[in-house]
């Protein structure tokens, strides 16, 4: 495995890439050699992964592939928690979230995802295949304020997206959301007249569409009700989701193919359990993120 050796990283690298991660070992190698084939040019780039308690080898192989390892016990770990953890040590301007499981497609993904910060109105940037509504992402979008409100469930991502540290500084992510911390700190800055940049060309192999119908259950009810908590109106959403099961059919080739999906009626369960769990715990007044 090809590790970050002194050729690769200044001394004080241009981008950080921060990966949380958890009994990640069947993953984490191959990510970890696809960051070190990125080419970047005259960027310096380091590479820091947050271990929240692995029983299965991660810190080791991490600490082989030439990552820095940072500990997070089990009990600690919030995802805004660990990726502020990353941040707070990483030396990077750009700063890189990606999952464990995450793996770029090609040697210049790095180099793309950096490019759009060339406009100083940029505060984060991701990909996604899909547009706002559900329809095939074909080119690059500038989410704004409005773009996030009419859309709430759709922008930045911490899965595979970066962000300019000296904003992360000046408000770093919310430590209290179960999910959607990287939504909620985009809003923030949207609101204040910044743009996510959201681009098909990011888009990373990152699949969960087929895991256990209990983690597509469980990261749907935290995602749910993480943007509830803050997304005006997004805890009172809960009737939507029978027209949603009706007439959505994003990913699928046929409405009656979604319909009879167990994993998308898991997603929409979860869905439907995090909106309940936002609208008994957060006062509505609350949800907007602070000016």
């Amino acid at each position: 495995m090809r590790s970050y050796g002194p050729s690769l990283l200044a001394d004080e690298p241009e981008i950080s890439v921060i990966i949380r991660a958890r009994d990640e070992a069947a993953a984490i190698g191959r990510c970890l050699e696809l960051l070190a084939g990125q080419r970047t040019g005259d960027r310096g780039v380091e590479v820091l992964v947050l271990d929240s308690g692995s029983r299965d080898g991660t810190p080791e192989i991490a600490r082989r592939g030439g990552a820095q390892v940072l500990g997070i016990p089990r009990g600690d770990f919030t995802f805004g928690g660990a990726l502020n953890l990353g941040a707070a040590n990483a030396h990077g301007g750009l700063l890189v979230a990606l999952s464990a499981h995450a793996f770029p497609h090609d040697e210049q993904w790095l180099a793309r995802l950096a490019e759009p910060f060339a406009d100083p109105r940029v505060a984060c940037v991701s990909g996604d295949r899909y547009g706002p509504r559900g329809e095939p992402l074909a080119e690059r979008v500038e989410q704004d304020a409005a773009l996030a409100r009419a859309n709430p469930r759709w922008g930045y991502s911490n899965g595979a997206g970066a962000f300019r540290a000296s904003l992360w500084r000046e408000r770093p992510f919310r430590a209290d959301l179960p999910g959607c911390e990287d939504r909620e700190w985009a809003w923030y800055w949207l609101e204040r007249g910044y743009v996510c940049v959201v681009d098909p060309s990011l888009v990373v192999d990152h699949d969960h569409t087929h895991d256990s119908l209990a983690s597509i259950y469980r990261r749907a009810r935290r995602e749910a009700e993480g943007l509830a908590r803050f997304a005006d109106g997004a805890a009172d959403a809960e009737r939507g989701l029978l027209a949603e099961w009706w007439s959505d059919r994003r990913f699928y080739r046929s409405a009656l193919r979604a319909r009879l999906s167990h994993r998308r009626a898991a997603r929409l369960l979860g869905e439907r359990a995090g909106l309940r769990r936002a609208r008994s715990r957060t006062p509505a007044r609350s949800r907007t993120p602070a000016r």
